[in-house]
């Protein structure tokens, strides 16, 4: 129980506040150190071996460390008042999730749609995705949002939410350090193709059982929202692999099964088309309503997640 309680305070803290806006964050101090470990370990003339053998040693040292410090504050807490320990693993626990901001940042995209100003929609779905925007139709715009949403229901929600459950705080700042490592410096482009080869592997790894429990949470909360769970259920099996991640697509399947339309597609990024499969059918024409709908997908799918990993470490202690 004293495991679980303060993992229910953080889930709550960030479902009824969102991000602490004005508390350092984690995050934060991840990318600053990414930055300054790089500008030591990253050198042109490299070769190769040596690009990967230094990206590996920059994932290992900030992992390390952002898991060790998280474990060190909360150690040195407790050791002042078990109530002071509580409170700053709660604090933390909160920090490492990101329900309420994933509605917050993504429903700002909802508003200037259905308002009809496509230009402000462009700027704030570039907010959330890494696709250019400028020339995105009101559909295009959509769809990048309600991608963000299934995707980052796995990222932002369930897997911290897994790794809170197995490891505490420590185990889940040690996951967003993964996540953030991944998001710095995992691309396949230059500088990064061999330097960041091995962030990119490792967050596929760790995200990889998270992203399925996902989709199959999901897909329970959308049938208990009233969508189209047969839907999508079948396009889960079809389309769960038609992305380059082997991740990603597991949500975004059940995702556009559920609102029975099509997501995906071709998409450009630093001027260059990337052409990818579609994912789901298009029953119908994706709408701007569906940015909510995607939503309330992700709220019900992290009360379950919450309901369901709680109710097993109960049973477990």
């Amino acid at each position: 129980m004293n495991h679980l309680l303060p993992i229910v305070i953080g889930f709550l803290l960030d479902l009824c506040l969102g991000d602490p806006s004005r508390m350092p964050h984690p995050v934060i101090g991840m990318g600053r150190l990414i930055s300054r470990l790089e500008r030591w370990l990253r050198r042109d003339g490299q070769t190769p071996g040596e690009a990967y053998r230094a990206g590996l040693l920059l994932w290992l040292i900030v992992v390390s460390v952002s898991g060790s410090l998280c474990a060190l504050v909360i150690f040195l807490a407790t050791a002042i008042h078990p109530i002071a320990g509580l409170v700053v693993e709660s604090i933390l626990c909160w920090q490492v999730l990101a329900t309420r901001s994933l509605v917050t940042e993504t429903k700002k995209v909802e508003q200037p749609l259905l308002s009809g100003d496509l230009p402000a929609a462009r700027r704030a779905v570039s907010m959330i995705v890494g696709r250019d925007t400028e020339s995105l139709s009101a559909e295009g715009v959509t769809k990048a949002a309600v991608e963000t949403v299934a995707e980052n229901t796995s990222d932002g929600i369930v897997a911290p939410l897994l790794f809170l459950i197995l490891g505490g705080a420590p185990l889940g700042i040690a996951y967003k350090a993964v996540n953030t490592m991944d998001s710095m410096i995992g691309y396949i482009d230059e500088p990064y193709t061999y330097f960041g080869r091995f962030a990119a592997r490792a967050d596929d790894f760790f995200n990889y059982l998270p992203a399925r429990l996902s989709a199959l949470i999901m897909l329970i909360a959308g049938l208990l929202l009233g969508l189209d769970g047969r839907q999508g259920w079948r396009v889960f099996r079809r389309d769960r692999y038609k992305h380059a991640s082997p991740n990603s697509a597991q949500t975004e399947s059940v995702m556009a099964g559920l609102l029975r339309v099509q997501l995906a597609g071709d998409a450009t990024y630093g001027g260059h088309i990337h052409h990818k499969p579609f994912i789901g059918d298009p029953l119908r024409p994706i709408e701007p309503r569906d940015i909510d709908r995607s939503c309330r997908v992700a709220v019900a799918t992290a009360l379950l997640t919450m309901l369901l990993f709680g109710s097993l470490t109960l049973l477990v202690l």
